[in-house]
């Protein structure tokens, strides 16, 4: 975990993720998207964007470091994850609940632009 000057902006975990409080609505994806490291933050916003302008009344959440879109609070339909190196995302569009237990999603999409 790597902390910074509290001028330099929130705590980032292993692999660079932003530390972010659990939270419900835009400004909590806000601050999550305006706190991922270089070329990632604009990645996100555009990500953000795109569903923003996509989905009417999208509800937005951060958990788990990571935000959430979903149509209502509970069935969210898309998530991201930032790593060193790229953004992953589990490629299924379907609404589903968390599994009980952690594991790997069989299905996923990763994003690394060159640099």
């Amino acid at each position: 975990m790597t902390k910074a000057n509290d001028d330099e902006g929130p705590t980032l975990l292993s692999g660079g993720k932003p530390q972010i409080a659990k939270g419900y609505g835009d400004a909590p994806v806000q601050a999550y998207i305006a706190a991922m490291p270089g070329w990632k933050s604009a990645a996100g916003a555009r990500i953000d964007a795109i569903i923003t302008e996509t989905v009417p009344g999208v509800c937005k959440a951060v958990k788990w470091n990571s935000p959430f879109y979903g149509v209502e609070q509970g069935l969210w339909f898309l998530s991201f994850h930032v790593f060193a190196k790229y953004i992953k995302s589990p490629s299924s569009a379907a609404p589903r609940s968390i599994p009980s237990r952690l594991s790997r999603p069989k299905a996923e999409t990763r994003v690394t632009p060159h640099q």
